[in-house]
């Protein structure tokens, strides 16, 4: 790429406003998630509102990734840029729950261009010495925008509506597109490689049976009955016919070659885990604060704000430190903060104080917030610039995949375990009060129960939460024996060369 011709400065804030706008919308829905359900209704459709736009993510990753390593990076990053305005408008008028998934869903489409080619770019635009600070510095605005995406959240949904969290994105797209077309100057000169269609178009079907399957399983359908069956069925025969396309392609979606390297292969399985794990606390957490404390969408918003500083202040450690010590020893101390969080969360209750919450969640953000810059820097460490989009993309890809398949496993988890709980409570429940998932969150509906009842349906809701962050910890220390498993490498910075003497 052309770092000489082009705006560096420029640039770097048009990646980090667009980074600063995908980040943000996250949190700001995770925010207004309880407001979202008592408007739309739909509680148990509530883990699509997130998963669908994994999917999504999951799937325009790897593709746009590859597609950046052929016709370069500028494009598509604009691409993303503009899918991403378009679904995020339609989200804002969005009039049902069934309505708001499909429009995450076009968002999602944009947002699999913009974190892994905005990481690319920077790998391409600096030297080694200096891209532990630039993704340090990228996963910092990750987390900043994760603190002000609560907040605003919640400002923005009590005092206006839910609906302008999605109108926020559009000013700050903009400008990181009018930076981005004007300052970012690439080579022409890209690979000429082929998108492996059948890969990637196989890889998704599999996920979405799988999601489907687990989704629907056992609420919608028996799990023995012949529509999950099928799903589960067609999950198996769509992945093996992707194993086997992924053998023969000429130029993989997901390249096995790259897999080879141990680094490559323990920082991406890791990030597949930290995915499955995180996703947990970013979603539940909210309700849990809305559900069980009480009160309007901004107590979720300023709970949620601790968690995103622990993972400021861990981007920054983690991207300072790659240039001193090995991947693995940061990463060692990271998951070690994070399962440690995890576990904490693990225990909380109606009792549980709200400063010790905060301190669990500070923990729980700092330990995952290594990851995101360590672990992008690993998953490109030895590769050229042709194969750079390939790698980042593969690492995004399976972080998204963890993600994704996190929440639809522990979204099961927790609404079957709240499910249980509420039918028990329901026994003491008044004539006429129906106690369903949707009254969890409502405070009109939790007004008119006696308080021994209300008390005994807030129990249920924590004692959901954290039964499903205890099943949490399984990702969370399998991504320990992984980062066991990376190696002593590290960035090696070139050494400088000697000033000549003055004269020579």
């Amino acid at each position: 790429m052309n770092a000489q011709q082009s705006n560096i400065k420029l640039v770097v804030a048009g990646l980090l406003l667009g980074i600063f706008m995908a980040a943000i919308d996250n949190t700001i829905v995770a925010t207004a998630l309880s407001t979202i359900i008592r408007d739309l209704q739909g509680f148990d459709q509530v883990v699509w509102v997130t998963s669908i736009y994994m999917v999504a993510v999951m799937a325009g990753t790897p593709i746009f990734g590859k597609l950046s390593d052929m016709y370069g990076r500028k494009r598509f990053f604009i691409f993303g840029l503009v899918v991403f305005l378009i679904g995020s408008a339609l989200c804002g008028m969005a009039n049902n729950m069934t309505e708001l998934i499909i429009f995450r869903a076009i968002q999602g489409i944009g947002g699999g261009a913009l974190m892994p080619i905005a990481f690319t770019i920077v790998f391409d635009l600096f030297p080694p010495e200096k891209r532990g600070k630039m993704t340090g510095l990228l996963g910092a605005v990750f987390g900043t925008s994760s603190i002000m995406g609560p907040l605003l959240g919640a400002f923005i949904t009590d005092s206006i509506g839910w609906e302008w969290i999605f109108y926020v994105n559009v000013p700050i797209g903009i400008v990181s597109f009018i930076f981005i077309m004007t300052s970012y100057k690439e080579s022409r000169s890209h690979a000429k490689q082929k998108i492996d269609w059948t890969g990637a178009a196989t890889l998704v079907g599999a996920i979405i049976c799988l999601m489907f399957g687990l989704e629907l399983g056992g609420q919608t359908y028996a799990w023995d009955s012949p529509q999950i069956l099928g799903l589960f069925g067609g999950f198996i025969a769509l992945f093996i016919v992707f194993l086997f396309a992924e053998t023969r392609a000429a130029e993989p979606i997901i390249s096995f070659q790259m897999f080879r390297k141990r680094l490559f292969a323990s920082s991406n399985i890791v990030a597949l885990f930290y995915g499955a794990t995180f996703i947990v606390a970013t979603i539940y957490i909210p309700i849990f604060v809305s559900g069980v404390y009480g009160g309007s969408a901004t107590n979720s918003g300023l709970i949620l704000m601790p968690m995103m500083l622990g993972s400021v202040f861990g981007s920054q450690g983690g991207g300072m430190l790659t240039t001193r010590t090995s991947f693995r020893n940061i990463m060692i101390l990271s998951v070690l903060c994070f399962i440690t969080g995890i576990f904490c969360l693990s225990t909380i209750s109606p009792d549980t104080p709200r400063y010790l919450l905060t301190l669990f969640m500070v923990l729980t953000g700092f330990g995952v917030g290594f990851s995101f810059s360590t672990l992008s820097m690993a998953s490109i460490h030895n590769f050229d610039a042709r194969q750079r989009g390939a790698a980042t993309s593969t690492n995004s890809f399976l972080r998204s995949f963890g993600m994704t398949v996190g929440i639809t496993i522990f979204g099961i988890i927790q609404r079957n375990g709240l499910n249980n709980r509420l039918a028990e409570a329901g026994g003491n429940a008044p004539a006429g009060a129906e106690l369903n998932a949707d009254a969890v969150l409502s405070p009109e509906v939790m007004g008119q129960l006696p308080p021994n009842v209300r008390e005994q349906i807030t129990a249920s809701l924590a004692d959901s939460i954290a039964n499903t962050f205890m099943w949490a910890l399984v990702p969370a220390v399998l991504a320990l024996v992984f980062v066991l498993m990376m190696g002593n490498e590290r960035v090696t910075v070139p050494a400088k060369a000697p000033a000549k003497a003055k004269g020579a």
